[in-house]
């Protein structure tokens, strides 16, 4: 059986695959050791679903875990709003919605969908801003997509393919001090 991809790191290998290595490696460690600002803030942020205090209201869902076979990926959804249908991501921050949010949308998606749960809207939620995102369901052109993008994640091997060093991303990696890719600072030091 292969190893199940965890949901959130799909956004992560979109950013760099090399950082889901350094993921594994350092993720046994002291988190003030890597993490910078916007991630702790991120995780602060996020405390509310982990607890499950984000709703009282009956019916909603609260940090469910979650997993897909058809995919291979496992997570955790923030909130199921099920008087609604409607699945929602929470993000402390969106100036700009990445594909691997969108990925990682898709897949909690595909989860509750093969979990039996009617899902009819999905939706990144803004906490800073209080405002929901709302996306069309993906298409079947979509999950095509997705399973690709899957397929590449699962065949890539840090010691043997290469990747593009991006000088102004390896800056916002909270890896970039510690990575043997790159000598860019990042710029939380």
């Amino acid at each position: 059986m292969e190893d199940y991809i965890a949901i959130a790191n799909l956004n992560d290998f979109i950013f760099c695959p090399y950082s889901i290595y350094l993921h594994s490696v350092y993720m046994e460690s002291d988190e003030d050791m890597y993490k910078a600002v916007p991630q702790l803030s991120g995780s602060e942020a996020h405390k509310r679903v982990d607890c499950k205090t984000t709703s009282t209201r009956k019916g909603d869902l609260a940090a469910l875990p979650v997993c897909c076979d058809e995919l291979g990926v496992v997570g955790v959804i923030d909130i199921y709003k099920s008087d609604r249908r409607l699945l929602i991501e929470r993000k402390n921050n969106l100036k700009q919605l990445f594909r691997g949010q969108i990925y990682q949308l898709w897949a909690q998606y595909f989860c509750m969908i093969e979990m039996g749960y009617l899902v009819e809207r999905i939706a990144f939620y803004e906490i800073s801003t209080n405002k929901m995102h709302y996306l069309p369901l993906p298409s079947d052109k979509d999950k095509a997509e997705l399973l690709s993008f899957i397929s590449e994640y699962r065949s890539y091997r840090p010691d043997k393919d290469t990747f593009s060093v991006n000088p102004n991303k390896c800056r916002h990696c909270i890896y970039c001090n510690m990575c043997d890719k790159t000598d860019c600072d990042n710029v939380y030091t």
